[in-house]
């Protein structure tokens, strides 16, 4: 066993407050590390962290079998008494529909190759759907056409109620004494930085920006009655790779998260004769091509909400590495930084257990899994494997916001 360089009362700075954070300070303080700080530019959970939203999917399905392996254990968490009250087990269900590009098809294939036949999932869990009949027979709340829809349904999947999760986690750690300090309060000199700002990663670090690209996707809600909310509770996490998701109504609100699947969105900008993506902080619109892929969802799936106003439309940002693997690895030429990035749009499912992958890299004073080491990479891909289309630059598209076109 190799000891660890990091003793128990050294000052650590968290910089971020989002998963990656919060779960590497709940990690370190649960191990007795007793003088911690986090500091984040808004009080918790931060309007534009990608985690502040009503709920992310939890499955296990990758195109990577390490990956498969980091969920499973995740969602083993998620089912503990610590975390269940966040966890919602409705099932998965995964499909294309008709017309669907080759690429969507291809990578359901390698999601459920991953996953069939793991010692770890309860038997029986999968079911193939090949048709409109097939998906309400174990999603009987759809009640649209679905022509040409297939694929599966995950009965070992659900999902987490994101922004819940995070206050709870940032509670807990505060109760185990984690020092929490927002906007321009207190300073404090630490002996390690862990750097976990997600998609804004690359304007505090410029030199990751040719390994971590800033991109978004976007979300919109629609606000369903009472009476419509209770039709459609413990309904599925509904997955169509190539059209968009959805989710069960929010137990406090009634609203139903939708959200555009598609290769995503930068946002170019050049200064000092380098041009890299950075966020933009937007509450108030989406690509009107993506609310036509979420209009088309609700008419293929549920039909009887198609007349509603889509509602709370924005673009939700995350960094993006061209492998989709993570980046947990100390800064070189820059002693006692250490950054967390590239959650590549898959990492929420991961807040019970990510803070320990930080905590042993913290303690062995170096990453030594190689997929998740610093990369001297020269130039990033913007397209991703398992993501369907082109991926575009948010200047370039038409937005559709509350008020109109703009």
């Amino acid at each position: 066993m190799v000891s660890s360089i990091l003793a128990k009362d050294q000052n650590v700075l968290i910089v971020g407050a989002g998963l990656f954070g919060l779960s590497t300070a709940l990690h370190l303080a649960q191990d007795g590390y007793n003088n911690i700080t986090v500091i984040d530019k808004e009080s918790l959970p931060n309007s534009c962290s990608a985690g502040n939203d009503l709920n992310k999917i939890v499955r296990a399905e990758y195109e990577d079998p390490f990956y498969t392996g980091l969920a499973l254990n995740a969602i083993q968490e998620w089912q503990t008494p610590f975390w269940s009250a966040y966890y919602r087990s409705t099932g998965y269900l995964l499909t294309t529909s008709l017309n669907a590009p080759q690429k969507a098809c291809d990578t359901i294939k390698k999601s459920f190759a991953s996953i069939k036949d793991h010692p770890s999932i309860p038997p029986g869990s999968f079911s193939a759907v090949d048709n409109a009949n097939d998906i309400k027979e174990y999603v009987p709340m759809l009640v649209g056409k679905m022509e040409g829809w297939s694929g599966y349904f995950n009965r070992y999947a659900g999902y987490v109620r994101a922004a819940k999760a995070l206050k709870y986690t940032e509670m807990m750690c505060l109760k185990l004494g984690v020092k929490f300090v927002t906007g321009d309060n207190g300073s404090t000199k630490p002996t390690h930085t862990v750097l976990c700002v997600g998609a804004y990663i690359g304007t505090l670090l410029p030199s990751i920006t040719t390994q971590v690209i800033a991109k978004s996707w976007a979300v919109a809600h629609i606000q369903l009655s009472p009476n419509e909310a209770a039709g459609m509770k413990g309904c599925p996490v509904v997955n169509c790779r190539d059209l968009g998701f959805f989710f069960e109504p929010d137990d406090d609100t009634g609203l139903i998260k939708l959200s555009a699947n598609g290769a995503g969105y930068t946002n170019t900008v050049s200064a000092a004769g380098k041009s890299a993506s950075v966020p933009i902080c937007v509450n108030d619109g989406m690509p009107k091509e993506d609310e036509e892929l979420i209009r088309r969802l609700i008419q293929e799936t549920m039909p009887q909400f198609s007349g509603k106003e889509l509602l709370n439309k924005f673009i939700c940002w995350c960094g993006d590495t061209s492998d989709s693997n993570y980046i947990i690895d100390f800064v070189p030429d820059t002693e006692g930084l250490l950054v967390v990035a590239g959650d590549s749009g898959h990492a929420f499912k991961m807040l019970p257990v990510a803070g320990k992958w930080v905590e042993r890299a913290l303690e062995k004073g170096r990453q030594s899994i190689e997929r998740w080491k610093w990369k001297n990479t020269t130039k990033g891909s913007h397209e991703i494997s398992w993501r369907v289309g082109k991926v575009k630059d948010i200047k370039d598209v038409e937005l559709s916001t509350s008020k109109g076109q703009v």
